[in-house]
């Protein structure tokens, strides 16, 4: 009841802090101090759930010292860690290297103990990134980085230097007048001058995403005041187009002026010279070796699309100039200075040469005889003849040795002779071979009998007592199938005609007949 009772605020005490607070903002009354002593700014918006971030419980300037240790032990200490010996941790959760033996067997090289701290913040206030962080470290980085520039520019200023003292030093005139020394002088002079001094020269110093006021930029690259803006130097309406957001006029706003006599030409003339027609050339060969395979991507590898275009121009040119020394040595070169052969030059006659409609010759010069534009009148492998001068059996061959294989090696007279012997002996074999040729054993065809023994040549059976042993067999085998159709009294008859056992062979089911399933 009691904090309840702190933190209610009656009426008369909340319009109380609300004139007060209109005061603070009036500047009649002082501003509201923090726990540090600096003024709180009364024109910032105080909600009801928000509370002061310098009031917050979970903000705390104290953070761990990390690395701390506070005590080191002379021996090992029951219930410290086994590995180093040290008391806030145990062996699992030892951050040194695993000994041989450990501290608690040697009791040797005790580790001290850890600082160990403790804060009682909530979920948030343990995962806050900037609890405990300090400022001050930042100028670390600072530091650095000025002393990394300070070594560029004194670097850079010994070059400069040293590249001047070389160039004054290798003069080959030693007698050179007084002024160009007073010059040299001057030059050395002025690279000594501050560096820091030369640069601020274009600087102009301007408030940058500020509202009345905040931190100051330097603004680079600005035009010469002196100079006529872009859009200044034609008014006419027609003229060419100002892109005020971008500061650009892409065409020359006077193209009718000598160009001898202005100084700008639009924002054309630089994209089409320089530099920028090298990187648009550059750009165009990337796409291109990329569409047809190539691993190449402007954007992600710039310096290898580069080096890839500079080995192309030079394949390029390799070509080109190959090319061009193949055709002079073939046709020859019209612009140099070398004279003619006197065939060309001497070449006109005055015979007079008649050509019919296809082209040919037909009177004034003896008809040429066309050649091949194969090799003639050249002989392989010891032939006396060309391939193709012999054929047989739809095969060409040589005429010298009669062989039908291109590549074989000529045998003469020889070989014909063996060829023809080979052919005649196979003639003769195979002569051999049909007159003693046996004439297939034709084996006679046994009928059996219908009852296991040889079937007689004068048996004869009759059709009707042939139909009739069917109709027996076939109420046979019925009774066979449904004893219910048996008769009680059964008549046997032991005699077994030829009409009988023909039926039972016509009625029986061989297992090997592959339709037997479909008898029934």
């Amino acid at each position: 009841m009691a904090t309840a009772s702190a933190s209610f605020k009656s009426r008369e005490d909340h319009r109380k802090q609300l004139e007060l607070e209109e005061a603070r903002k009036a500047g009649l009354a002082p501003a509201e101090v923090d726990e540090d002593g600096k003024e709180i700014n009364p024109h910032i918006p105080h909600l009801k759930h928000q509370r002061k971030w310098k009031s917050d419980p979970n903000y705390t300037k104290s953070w761990y010292d990390r690395g701390a240790k506070i005590f080191q032990a002379n021996k090992y200490r029951k219930g410290a860690c086994e590995n180093c010996g040290a008391m806030t941790h145990d062996k699992k959760s030892c951050m040194e290297r695993p000994r041989i033996l450990g501290a608690k067997w040697t009791n040797m090289q005790i580790a001290p103990d850890e600082k160990v701290e403790s804060f009682e913040l909530d979920y948030d206030g343990k995962r806050d990134r900037w609890n405990g962080y300090d400022p001050s470290t930042y100028t670390r980085v600072i530091a650095e980085y000025e002393a990394r520039e300070e070594a560029r520019k004194k670097y850079l200023k010994e070059q400069q230097l040293k590249k001047l003292e070389d160039k004054n030093g290798n003069k080959e005139n030693k007698d050179a007048s007084s002024d160009e020394d007073v010059e040299d002088d001057l030059k050395i002079d002025e690279a000594k001058v501050d560096e820091s001094k030369q640069m601020d020269f274009a600087k102009v110093e301007k408030r940058v995403r500020t509202t009345g006021g905040g931190s100051t930029g330097t603004v680079r690259n600005l035009r010469i005041r002196e100079d006529t803006a872009k859009y200044l130097l034609n008014l006419d309406v027609n003229s060419a187009y100002y892109d005020p957001k971008t500061r650009s006029m892409r065409e020359d706003p006077l193209p009718d002026m000598d160009p001898n006599e202005k100084f700008y030409s639009g924002d054309n003339q630089n994209r089409l010279s320089g530099q920028a027609l090298e990187f648009k050339q550059l750009n165009i060969h990337a796409w291109e070796a990329f569409e047809k395979g190539q691993e190449i991507h402007m954007q992600a590898a710039p310096s290898q699309a580069e080096l890839l275009y500079r080995s192309f121009k030079i394949k390029k040119e390799k070509l080109k100039s190959e090319t061009k020394e193949k055709i002079m040595e073939k046709y020859g070169n019209a612009a140099s200075g070398e004279p003619l052969p006197r065939e060309l030059l001497l070449g006109q006659s005055e015979r007079e040469i008649e050509y019919d409609r296809t082209g040919r010759i037909i009177k004034g010069q003896d008809t040429s005889v066309p050649r091949s534009k194969y090799e003639e009148d050249v002989y392989i492998n010891n032939h006396t003849s060309v391939w193709g001068s012999w054929w047989k059996d739809h095969q060409w061959g040589y005429k010298c040795c009669r062989q039908t294989i291109k590549n074989s090696y000529c045998t003469g007279l020889a070989g014909i002779e063996a060829a023809e012997a080979s052919v005649d002996l196979m003639k003769a074999n195979m002569a051999r071979k049909e007159s003693a040729q046996e004439e297939p054993v034709q084996h006679e065809e046994k009928r059996l009998a219908t009852w296991g023994t040889d079937v007689p040549e004068d048996l004869v059976l009759d059709k009707k007592k042939l139909a009739e042993s069917l109709k027996k067999e076939d109420e046979r085998r019925k009774e066979e199938r449904d004893e219910r159709k048996r008769k009680y009294n059964v008549k046997w008859n032991d005699e077994v005609t030829a009409e009988d056992m023909e039926a039972y062979r016509m009625k029986r089911i061989h297992h090997d007949d592959p339709m037997k399933d479909f008898l029934h």
